[in-house]
C-alpha cells in the first residue's frame, strides 16, 4: 500500500505541473550561470593562466629583439621599412620576401607597426608591460604591480613619443617619435607653438611626479644644528631619574568592644607620629588621636575604631634616560634598516611631581566613622575596616560580622554616598579573591598620574609583552600595563570629554616608547582631523598608508573603506606566508625568519605589527554605512594571528553603530563615563 500511494502521488497531474514549472525555472536559472561560468572558469583556470603567462613572457622577449633589430637596421639601410606597407597576408605566405630582422618577416612587420606607425622608440615599454603581466600569471608573484605598470607605461608611452618627435623632428632620428608623435607634435606646434609644447611636456612630467611620487618643491634654509642631532645627543644621556618613591597608605581599622582596652592601646601608641618621609615611616604606625577625640569615641562605641597604617611602597622606577632594548643575537636583525634610530627619552614627557598621600588622616577618620555609623543604623555590624588609598579613589574594605548578608550592604549604596557627601561611590560585593566587601570613595583632592611615572616604572621597562601599553595606576599605586596582542582588539566608548582621546594617546605613546619602527606600524583614522594630527611627524617611521595617499593620517571617510579592504588583502597575504612557513601566528613566523629558516627569495619577509586606530567610529558609520562593517568584521575575526589589531573609539556603542558581530570580537573594553546607564 505505501508503494501504491507513492506512485499515485507521482502520477498526480497537479503537482507534476508545479514540479515541471519549478524544475524548468530552476533549470533555466542554472543553465545561464553554467554557460557564463564555463567561459569565465576557462580564463580563471590555473593551467590556462600559466600558459598565458608563459606566452606573454616569450612575446615580450620576441618583441624586444624585433624592436632593437628594427631600430638598428633603420639607421643602416632602412630595409625593414618595406614591411609597413605590405599586406599582412603577403607577410605570412610570401616566401620571396626577405626581412633583415632578428624576428623575421613577422618581427619586422610588428616592429614597423609599433615603432614607425605608432609610438616610436617608446614602444619598448610594451615589452616591459607584457613581461610583468606574464610573470604575474605564471609565477603568481608580481615583479611590479600590473595595474600601476600599465598606467605608468601608457603615460610614459605618450610622453616619450611626443618628446622624441619634438626633439628629432628635423633629423634622421625622427623614427624615435613615430608617426603618432609626429602628427601630435605638428598639431601642438600650430596650436601653442614649440615653446608651448615644451612647457606642456614639463607640466605633464612634474604633474605625474607630484601625483604618483608625492614630489614637492621645498626650499629650506640650512640650520647650524639639526634638531635630530640634539635629540640623538640627549638620548645617550641619563637625563632623568624618574619620580622618587612615593607612599600610598593602606589603613586598617579594627572594631573593638571594650573601651578600656582601647584606651590602653591608645596610650601605648601616643608617642608615635605620621611622617611623609619614606625613610622615617615604620611598618605599623597609628594615627595620633587627640584626647578630645578619644573621649568622644569612648562615648560612641559604634564608631570607636583604632586606626593603624600598613605602608605599601610604590614600585621602583627604572633609569629614565634611555630605554634599554635587548635583542637576541641572531643572524638577521630587522632593526638594521634603521640602525641610527633613537628611542624617545623620558625627558620629553612632562613631570607632574612625585605624588604622595593625597588623603589626610582627618578625611580617613571622617569617612570611616560615617560608614560605620550608617551601617550601624541598619543593624549591620562589621569586624574590621581596611582603607587602601589610591591616586584618586580610596578603597574601604570591610569584613562584616557573621550572619550579615552581602546584599543588605549592597542595597545601602545611596545611603552611604549621602552620609559621605560624595559625588558617587561604588560597592564591590564581594571583592574577587578576597573575603571582603569594597567601598570605593573618591578623594577630595586627586593626584595627577603622569605618563612619565608609568613609562619609567620597572613594570613597564622590564615587561616582555609584544605590544605593551600603560593606561594609569591601580588603586594600590601599581602601574597598569597590558598587552594588546592578548586582548586582541579594544573597544573604547564614553561620552564627549570623558577621556577617550587621552586613552588613545596613552596607548600610542606607550607603543612608541617600546617598539622599533621595523616592528610596528600604525594606521590612523581621524574623522575629526585634530585628535591624531600630532602623530603626522612620525610618518616616515611608524605610519602606514596607501601608495596613492598623500596624507598618512586618514581624515576622509571615503578612503577608510579602501584602507580596510587593503588591510584585508594584507591579512590574506600574511596568512599565505604563515601557511608556507608552517606556523600558526606572527610571533612564530618572525622567530623562524630571524633564525634564517625562511627564504626571502620565496616571498618571505619580516612582518611588523599593524595597529589600526579609529577615532569617532560613529561618524564613519553615518557616512560610509555598511561598506565599513564587512571588512571590519573580517579583520576583527581573523586578523589577530597575523599581527593586525584594532582600536575603535566611539561615544555610544549601540547596535546601530557597532553590531553584535563586531562586539563579539572585541572582548577588551575600555569604558568611560556615559550620560545614562542605557548608553553603556
Amino acid at each position: 500500500m505505501p508503494i501504491r500511494t507513492n506512485q499515485l502521488k507521482k502520477d498526480d497531474p497537479a503537482p507534476k505541473k508545479k514540479s515541471s514549472r519549478s524544475t524548468g525555472k530552476k533549470s533555466k536559472k542554472k543553465q545561464t550561470p553554467k554557460k557564463g561560468n564555463s567561459v569565465v572558469g576557462f580564463f580563471r583556470n590555473e593551467k590556462f593562466q600559466q600558459l598565458g603567462g608563459f606566452f606573454l613572457i616569450l612575446l615580450s622577449f620576441y618583441l624586444l629583439l624585433s624592436f632593437i633589430s628594427y631600430i638598428t637596421n633603420w639607421f643602416t639601410a632602412g630595409s625593414d621599412d618595406l614591411f609597413t606597407v605590405i599586406p599582412f597576408r603577403e607577410i605570412l605566405f610570401n616566401d620571396s620576401l626577405i626581412a633583415n630582422n632578428w624576428g623575421g618577416r613577422m618581427g619586422a612587420a610588428l616592429a614597423g607597426l609599433f615603432i614607425k606607425t605608432w609610438f616610436g622608440a617608446s614602444s619598448l615599454l610594451f615589452c616591459l608591460f607584457f613581461f610583468v603581466w606574464g610573470y604575474k600569471l605564471l609565477f603568481r608573484k608580481a615583479v611590479l604591480p600590473v595595474g600601476k605598470t600599465f598606467r605608468w607605461s601608457f603615460i610614459a608611452l605618450l610622453w616619450f613619443s611626443l618628446a622624441f618627435a619634438l626633439v628629432f623632428k628635423n633629423s634622421e632620428l625622427n623614427i624615435l617619435g613615430g608617426i603618432f608623435g609626429y602628427e601630435i607634435n605638428n598639431y601642438l606646434d600650430g596650436f601653442i607653438g614649440p615653446p608651448g609644447t615644451i612647457l606642456l611636456l614639463v607640466f605633464v612630467f612634474f604633474g605625474f611626479m607630484i601625483i604618483n611620487f608625492n614630489f614637492r618643491f621645498k626650499f629650506r634654509k640650512k640650520k647650524d644644528k639639526p634638531a635630530s642631532d640634539d635629540i640623538s645627543a640627549n638620548s645617550g644621556e641619563n637625563t632623568t631619574n624618574g619620580p622618587k618613591e612615593d607612599i600610598y597608605n593602606t589603613v586598617e581599622f579594627s572594631v573593638t568592644e571594650d573601651d578600656k582596652i582601647e584606651k590602653a592601646e591608645d596610650s601605648d601608641n601616643a608617642g608615635e607620629t605620621l611622617t611623609d618621609d619614606p625613610d622615617k615611616v615604620n611598618s605599623d604606625l597609628p594615627f595620633d588621636n587627640p584626647p578630645e577625640k578619644q573621649n568622644n569615641k569612648g562615648n560612641n562605641p559604634e564608631t570607636d575604631i583604632e586606626l593603624t597604617i600598613e605602608e605599601t611602597h610604590t614600585e621602583k622606577t627604572a633609569d629614565g634616560g634611555t630605554t634599554v632594548h635587548h635583542t637576541i643575537d641572531t643572524e638577521y636583525d630587522p632593526k638594521l634598516d634603521l640602525g641610527h634610530y633613537k628611542y624617545p627619552t623620558l625627558d620629553l614627557l612632562d613631570d607632574h611631581g612625585e605624588g604622595g598621600v593625597g588623603v589626610e588622616k582627618e578625611e580617613l577618620e571622617s569617612n570611616k566613622d560615617r560608614i560605620v555609623k550608617t551601617l550601624a543604623n541598619y543593624n549591620i555590624q562589621i569586624d574590621k575596616i581596611k582603607a587602601t588609598i589610591g591616586p584618586t579613589v580610596t578603597l574601604y574594605e570591610i569584613i562584616p560580622a557573621p550572619g550579615v548578608r552581602i546584599s543588605k550592604i549592597k542595597n545601602l549604596e545611596d545611603d552611604i554616598a549621602l552620609s559621605l557627601s560624595a559625588m558617587g561611590i561604588r560597592i564591590i560585593a564581594p571583592i574577587p579573591g578576597k573575603g571582603t566587601i569594597g567601598i570605593e570613595v573618591p578623594n577630595r583632592r586627586s593626584d595627577i598620574v603622569s605618563m612619565k611615572s608609568i613609562l619609567s616604572s620597572e613594570k613597564f621597562q622590564n615587561c616582555k609583552y609584544e605590544l605593551p601599553f600603560g593606561l594609569g595606576k591601580t588603586i594600590s599605586n601599581e602601574s597598569y600595563v597590558a598587552d594588546l596582542t592578548k586582548m586582541p582588539h579594544i573597544l573604547m566608548a564614553g561620552a564627549t570629554g570623558q577621556g577617550k582621546s587621552v586613552g588613545l594617546n596613552a596607548i600610542l605613546a606607550s607603543l612608541l616608547y617600546k617598539k622599533h619602527p621595523s616592528e610596528l606600524k600604525f594606521i590612523l583614522v581621524d574623522p575629526k582631523k585634530v585628535e591624531l594630527t600630532l602623530f603626522s611627524k612620525i610618518e616616515r617611521h611608524f605610519l602606514a598608508k596607501l601608495p596613492d595617499s598623500e596624507e598618512a593620517i586618514i581624515t576622509d571617510t571615503r578612503k577608510v573603506v579602501r584602507t580596510l579592504n587593503s588591510l584585508g588583502i594584507e591579512m590574506d597575504n600574511r596568512y599565505e606566508l604563515l601557511k608556507d612557513g608552517q606556523v600558526r601566528n606572527i610571533k612564530e613566523y618572525n622567530t623562524k625568519f630571524v633564525n634564517r629558516k625562511l627564504n626571502p627569495e620565496h616571498g618571505h619577509r619580516y612582518l611588523p605589527y599593524l595597529v589600526l586606530v579609529v577615532d569617532e567610529f560613529a561618524d564613519l558609520i553615518m557616512t560610509a554605512g555598511k561598506e565599513i562593517e564587512t571588512p571590519l568584521t573580517r579583520l576583527a575575526q581573523l586578523a589577530r594571528a597575523v599581527g593586525i589589531h584594532l582600536i575603535i573609539a566611539t561615544q555610544r556603542p549601540s547596535v546601530n553603530i557597532i553590531t553584535g558581530t563586531i562586539k563579539a570580537n572585541f572582548p577588551a573594553r575600555i569604558a568611560y563615563r556615559v550620560i545614562s546607564k542605557i548608553d553603556s
